[in-house]
């Protein structure tokens, strides 16, 4: 039993809670005599004797001589309901229920029966002219009853990495919160000097990928039915909202704002302050009632819920439990194609451990592995690196020379930078590879020649058959990386220069580290892809091209591009796109992958 202050209103049949004004509890006086003007429950009773004689003895007092201490004793009472009482009860209420499990940060409410029915009972017929309002995101349309997770994507990936471990460092704080100083202090230590520009780039180009592998299916199906959606959640906006109305086709996005100073968060919020939902759908709609509301069986969701016309809750524990609440990437509401990013997990609190552990010894790991392909012969370099946990796996056979004036054309997926070096490393023997972009960190370490090319089709064509003169050459005609199960567009220049052409099928897998980038820093690309426990790469070497199926057969450059491309997919179950370089940096990072900006300059 939580301890509170109630103060009898005069002339009014109901209570007031001295610091919350908004919160009305029924009082009779008849069926309630013992109530005093003042009341205290434990385990406060002796603050109700620092209140004047007067009011205690039901005493007429003046305004003025009533307001002060009633104010000292609000403030009082608010300091030691939320440091002492409220704390130390839900740390004993969760220690007795859960016990010290660090997995998960999380506010769920023990089960409670609910009166109204489970979305499994919905109906989907004839709702394409309704309205639907959903209760939150997170515990709703989302799997994950935290969302710690998410705000621990925000601080790493748009602040810095002692940002992130500074929320993480807040768990053992945060876990005896209540559910609004929660939100609270991760929404401060999250936003707190973060610029809007960088929300704006990790709303669109992260968190959506976390959004779509953590969304209900039942709950999206529901969500798809009616005509007109609006979503209500107590997180910020500003994380939710470009998720929603582009893969949800949400209409409206009612959410805790925060508070910004020109282009930067403060990490407080607005002066609305946290959302509250039910108010928030009776000023969104009015006398209006919504259609069809969904929430979850949480009892502080049933007041929101009883707004609407007809009501259904999402069972937590059944949709956590049960398999066919995941959704399938084949029923994703659009297909995730690009998405940008370090963190290849969930950070939730105990993964997020797991890596702030790992990560000084993944630096030392990176190097050694770096090293290894710098000095050693390939040999050496392959045995040793597989006996460093990284894990290569080759297919085919060496395809062998008909022309001798000219070198075999290696044809690869883009999945890393390190593609061509762990070609050159399966096959033995020495490649070059050609690429738009290189930082000077990775051409410095690259055990392998590369070459720049200008994006001049005429300059790159005479610099590439230079080099097939002198020697075996790798191009990865995407342009740029991908991580997801799709090939890009392929630029058809290489067709035009050699008619020995051999295509490679790789792919790779990470369980902790991205190595890759559009909007960060791509001299570290190599380095995060080795810190990874056990990175693995797939590496496929297909037959040769047919001469017939070349342009030396007669075949156009573009015939022969999108032919490669496709023998590429069938290998690697991959789904082939027209989708370019361009297109991917327009959405991941806003511009066209070409970045001219003086580095003093900052732009919000």
């Amino acid at each position: 039993m939580q301890a509170v202050w109630l103060t009898k209103c005069h002339n009014q049949n109901f209570l007031l809670h001295p610091f919350n004004d908004s919160i009305n509890i029924p009082f009779s006086p008849s069926s309630s005599p013992q109530i005093h003007t003042l009341t205290l429950l434990l385990p406060f009773t002796l603050l109700a004797y620092l209140a004047p004689s007067q009011t205690r003895l039901h005493q007429p007092v003046s305004k003025e001589s009533m307001e002060f201490p009633m104010v000292l004793l609000r403030l009082a009472d608010w300091v030691l309901y939320q440091l002492l009482a409220n704390s130390y009860y839900r740390a004993a209420r969760k220690m007795k229920s859960y016990g010290f499990h660090f997995g998960y940060l999380s506010s769920k409410p023990p089960p409670q029966p609910s009166s109204f029915p489970s979305v499994a009972k919905y109906d989907f017929e004839g709702r394409e002219s309704h309205t639907l309002v959903a209760c939150d995101i997170h515990r709703v349309l989302l799997r994950s009853h935290s969302f710690f997770p998410y705000f621990m994507l925000v601080a790493f990936e748009g602040g810095s990495i002692f940002r992130a471990l500074l929320l993480l460092l807040s768990c053992p704080v945060l876990w005896i919160l209540n559910h609004e100083l929660r939100l609270r202090v991760m929404t401060f230590i999250t936003f707190c000097g973060l610029r809007t520009n960088a929300m704006e780039s990790i709303s669109r180009a992260v968190l959506p990928k976390f959004y779509l592998e953590n969304l209900n299916l039942h709950s999206y199906q529901v969500l798809a039915s009616a005509g007109s959606k609006v979503v209500f959640t107590s997180v910020p906006r500003v994380m939710v909202e470009g998720f929603l109305k582009e893969y949800l086709s949400v209409g409206a996005v009612v959410g805790t704002e925060l508070h910004t100073v020109g282009c930067y968060f403060t990490g407080l919020l607005s002066g609305s302050g946290l959302l509250v939902k039910h108010r928030a759908l009776k000023d969104y709609f009015g006398d209006t009632k919504p259609d069809i509301g969904v929430g979850s069986s949480a009892v502080h969701d049933h007041l929101f819920l009883s707004l609407c016309k007809e009501a259904y809750v999402v069972n937590n524990e059944e949709s956590k439990n049960n398999s066919s609440s995941v959704m399938p990437r084949d029923k994703y509401p659009k297909p995730l194609i690009f998405h940008d990013g370090r963190l290849a997990f969930l950070p939730t609190p105990s993964a997020a451990l797991y890596m702030f552990m790992w990560f000084p010894f993944g630096i030392v790991l990176a190097i050694y592995r770096i090293l290894l392909g710098v000095l050693l012969p390939y040999g050496w370099a392959l045995s040793l690196g597989v006996w460093s946990g990284l894990n290569i796996n080759i297919k085919g056979s060496i395809p062998e020379k008909s022309e001798q004036n000219q070198g075999v054309l290696y044809v690869c997926s883009h999945r890393t930078l390190l593609d061509p070096v762990f070609l050159s490393t399966s096959l033995a023997k020495p490649l070059t590879a050609v690429t738009y972009s290189l930082s000077k960190v990775s051409e410095l370490i690259a055990p392998i020649r590369t070459v720049r090319l200008t994006r001049d089709r005429k300059k790159d064509g005479e610099t590439m058959e230079r080099l097939l003169r002198e020697g075996d050459l790798v191009v990865c005609p995407e342009g740029t990386t991908c991580r997801e199960p799709y090939l890009l567009r392929f630029s058809s220049l290489f067709a035009e220069l050699a008619d020995e052409i051999v295509p490679v099928a790789i792919n790779t897998h990470v369980s902790m580290f991205y190595g890759t980038t559009a909007s960060g820093l791509k001299c570290l690309d190599p380095i995060f892809f080795l810190m990874n426990p056990r990175p693995s790469c797939n590496i496929e070497v297909l037959r040769k091209v047919p001469k017939e199926l070349t342009c030396a057969g007669g075949r156009s450059s573009c015939e022969v591009a999108n032919y490669i491309q496709k023998q590429l997919a069938d290998a690697l179950g991959f789904e082939c796109t027209t989708l370019t370089r361009k297109d991917k940096y327009m959405m991941l990072a806003g511009n066209e992958g070409i970045v001219k900006q003086d580095k003093w300059t900052t732009k919000c």
